[in-house]
């Protein structure tokens, strides 16, 4: 109630020697009297009864410059901007003298209808008066500062064709409670959110079939509590691990830790609180897991940050959790950065935060790029209407890269906060993410393998996830597109698997569903080397295979008594002498990068085999390109 408050503190009887026009003293008393049991009805909270008991008193006195004033106060109370300027302009067409003092509550309520230009020439008449005490003058430049950022922005992003058109999820998952910190899986099938009932909070779960979300429920297991509140939650991209804000558990180390609870036959397991290593006694709350669940962004008011609360980092290792880190200056600032989100790109990563230039004091969500550096980008601003006056919470993005949701108190919401989706701006979006999953394997007793998978972008060398399968072999990993990768798969006593996914053009929004079998080292066991690349006709390696030829570096090296054969294949374009010599030299351009690379030339072999042994058509370029391969066999082990 701080801008209705505002109103109250100017009283009608100090200004009315200030002004020939309106004289409170003459306003009827019946109009009074029903205008003030209406202030105390406001002052309870009790908003419609105040705005119906006001507009009863405008009835007896049409020109009753205080019941406008309050009334625009208690509409801007409400967010509704549009009715609080208009009744701020009815007082001010009464008498624009006497109402010059609340020019700077004017201007807010502009700024929230995002009349920004006139928000500005507002708070300029507000500063314009004289003998302002200096709280008025701080909070009136205040307001200016974020006005010209707005227009500013306005100006430097001229998108004329976005637009900004929240739709509420509807009656399966909005009620009369509140509903929000919304988490999807990478299907985007499956969404989590955080319930409070009263002021109880749980999570719910729901699925969308066929496009339709299905009727909201607790989820199932033990990670609801009667005794322990639970919510600011996030899904992994699998669906598999939860990650959690747990307040007050007998467990926890401070008032709000982080918990993880993980899905099992018979629903979410027991919430485990994620030790000291990223928990302290202060306060960790939204945590956001990357899509290859190693990295845990999360927000803390720990020491060692660069203000109030800070967003931080803690990667996972074969030995836990690591001591979480600052994302730094570039990121935190004095005042408060919280709800982190990483896309399923890994590479993109909103927040907010008060500190850094907005729309008012409250926090504005905020997106940053992970560069090739690995340092993240200056933060841009989501700009209006995404971002208001008024307090953004969290924001999450579908892997389709431009389907965001968030909680919002709009005026159609269901009662108090509720999830809305909308379409992002073009500029703001991540990549769009496809995934591949499936099951790693023996190939020779179809048992499950728990394997080590590593996604690699085949231009940069960088690594961009490595993830576990489960215990059963299960994967998902996600693809980001607009770049080419190469895929491995690894397990000791295994020959590594190699896939290619070439995501920098992909027009389809198909998933890859690809059961794994990896071959146990033995003789004659084989695997193709689809990360291997030559130039047309050429016989010297493409810097783009050095990521695939290091690992089997590292295989040779992981068994030192093995002997391989690196045979080298094309396809049918040219002379049959021509292809021979092409393909030789090619399988020797292999062997001497491994020589360089410590391995010693007495364990490797290289033959070349031209256009024989197909393993595709050659009337197509597509069976081409397959015919085009370089094989590793295994001579001896």
């Amino acid at each position: 109630m701080k801008k209705l408050l505002l109103l109250f503190l100017f009283s009608s009887f100090f200004l009315q020697s200030r002004s020939q026009g309106y004289d409170p003293q003459k306003v009827n008393h019946k109009a009074i009297d029903i205008y003030m049991l209406a202030i105390n009805k406001a002052r309870n909270g009790d908003y419609p009864s105040a705005i119906k008991m006001i507009n009863q008193s405008l009835k007896i006195e049409p020109n009753y410059l205080d019941a406008y004033l309050s009334l625009a106060g208690i509409y801007a109370d409400m967010n509704d901007y549009q009715n609080s300027v208009s009744n701020f302009e009815k007082a001010f067409a009464i008498d624009s003298a006497f109402a010059k003092d609340y020019y700077l509550p004017y201007s807010i309520s502009l700024a929230g209808c995002g009349r920004f230009q006139d928000a500005l020439n507002a708070v300029n008449i507000f500063l314009s008066a004289p003998k302002l005490n200096d709280r008025s003058i701080k909070a009136g430049e205040f307001r200016k500062k974020t006005y010209q950022f707005a227009i500013d922005y306005a100006q430097s992003h001229p998108e004329k064709n976005y637009v900004f058109a929240p739709k509420n999820l509807g009656d399966s998952i909005n009620t009369t409670d509140l509903e929000y910190f919304p988490s999807l899986t990478i299907d985007g099938k499956k969404l989590i959110f955080t319930k409070r009932i009263k002021n109880k909070e749980s999570f719910y779960e729901s699925d969308r079939v066929n496009g339709t979300w299905g009727k909201a429920f607790p989820l199932n297991g033990k990670i609801n509590s009667d005794q322990f509140n639970v919510g600011a939650q996030n899904i992994s991209q699998d669906g598999q691990w939860l990650v959690f804000t747990g307040c007050n558990f007998p467990q926890g180390n401070g008032s709000c830790d982080l918990y993880i609870s993980y899905l099992t036959k018979n629903g979410w397991s027991e919430p485990q609180n994620l030790g000291w290593d990223v928990n302290t006694e202060f306060w960790e709350s939204t945590p956001s897991l990357s899509p290859d669940k190693r990295d845990l962004y999360f927000s803390s008011d720990r020491p060692g940050g660069y203000g109030g609360r800070d967003i931080w980092v803690a990667h996972r290792t074969e030995k836990g959790w690591s001591k979480p880190e600052n994302l730094g200056p570039e990121i935190n600032t004095a005042g408060d950065e919280s709800t982190p989100f990483i896309h399923a790109d890994n590479q993109t990563l909103y927040f907010n935060s008060s500190g850094l230039p907005g729309y008012s004091e409250k926090p504005d969500l905020f997106v940053t790029r992970k560069q090739p550096d690995g340092k993240w980008s200056k933060p841009e601003n989501l700009g209006y209407p995404i971002n208001t006056i008024g307090d953004e919470g969290s924001m999450i993005v579908d892997a389709d890269g431009k389907t965001a949701y968030y909680s919002s108190d709009k005026i159609d919401s269901k009662g108090g906060l509720d999830i809305y989706t909308f379409e992002l701006r073009k500029d703001l979006r991540p990549l769009k993410t496809l995934w591949a999953k499936g099951k790693v394997y023996d190939k020779k007793t179809g048992a499950g393998l728990p394997s080590t998978l590593l996604l690699t972008d085949v231009n940069s060398q960088q690594t961009v996830s490595r993830l576990q399968t489960d215990e059963d072999g299960n994967y998902l990993i996600t693809l980001p597109v607009g770049k080419n990768y190469a895929f491995n798969v690894h397990r000791k006593g295994y020959l590594f698997y190699s896939q290619n996914f070439d995501m920098s053009s992909v027009s389809s929004d198909s998933v890859y569903n690809i059961d794994i079998p990896l071959e146990p080292i033995e003789v004659n066991a084989k695997v193709i080397l689809k990360n291997v690349f030559f130039d047309t006709k050429k016989t010297e390696l493409k810097p783009e295979s050095i990521s695939e030829l290091d690992n089997v570096v590292r295989l040779m090296n992981e068994n030192p008594n093995m002997k391989i054969l690196i045979s080298g294949y094309t396809d049918n374009v040219g002379t049959p002498a021509d292809n021979l010599k092409l393909s030789n030299g090619r399988a020797l351009s292999v062997v001497n990068y491994l020589v360089a690379k410590g391995v010693k030339k007495d364990r490797l072999s290289y033959k070349g085999f031209g256009e024989t042994n197909p393993v595709a058509t050659n009337d197509t370029e597509e069976g081409r390109a397959i015919n085009r391969r370089t094989e590793m066999r295994v001579v001896s082990n």
